[in-house]
């Protein structure tokens, strides 16, 4: 079993590298987020989850441990396979899918390409006992909510006609004072201070 690859980068594209170790190039799957890491023709180091399969022998790089623990952990969802779980990696931080995942946000986790809404929540329900060691925090899952319920907040605004420059500056300052604020309280209050 691969578990890792030390090696100087031969070939990089966004979802996939070729990693040359001592003359044998390694064609691997990674997310964008280790595509950004990377620089053709510098060294590199790369976690490896081999996945073999009776077509193909799969291998996908990660820059962190974390982001091959996250993978794995998405692999092991019923309908999630290697393909999806890359994409999702690709599409939202490690900590927006741990997020999403605490807090019951199957339709950010439906925004990626390719993850319906059972999907979604079988990997809420999956996974929700398991996604705590990517550190949230409290904090970052508040600034993450609040700017769901902002964002909801000034598309009803903008509906109503009142545009969104006028209302952010209202949203970001009531939001600081009540944190807990619910999309409709959020509505309410900037109208209140047009």
């Amino acid at each position: 079993m691969i578990y890792s690859l030390k090696g100087t980068v031969q070939e990089l594209n966004p979802t996939s590298v070729i990693v040359d170790v001592g003359g044998v190039g390694y064609f691997v799957g990674i997310s964008l987020q280790t595509s950004e890491k990377l620089v053709l023709g510098q060294p590199t180091f790369l976690h490896i989850q081999q996945i073999i399969r009776e077509d193909a022998h799969l291998l996908f790089g990660f820059n962190t441990i974390l982001e091959k623990e996250l993978f794995n952990l998405l692999i092991s969802v019923n309908g999630v396979g290697p393909v999806s779980a890359i994409i999702m990696l690709s599409s939202l931080s490690l900590e927006e899918i741990a997020s999403a995942i605490m807090n019951n946000n199957s339709l950010l986790l439906q925004k990626v390409k390719g993850i319906g809404t059972k999907t979604a929540e079988r990997i809420i329900v999956d996974l929700r006992d398991k996604v705590q060691k990517f550190k949230v925090s409290d904090e970052n899952i508040s600034t993450f909510v609040n700017n769901k319920v902002k964002e909801e907040a000034l598309s009803a605004l903008e509906v109503l006609g009142i545009s969104k420059k006028m209302s952010e500056k209202i949203a970001d300052r009531v939001l600081k004072q009540n944190p807990d604020f619910s999309v409709e309280d959020l509505v309410k209050q900037i109208l209140k201070n047009i």
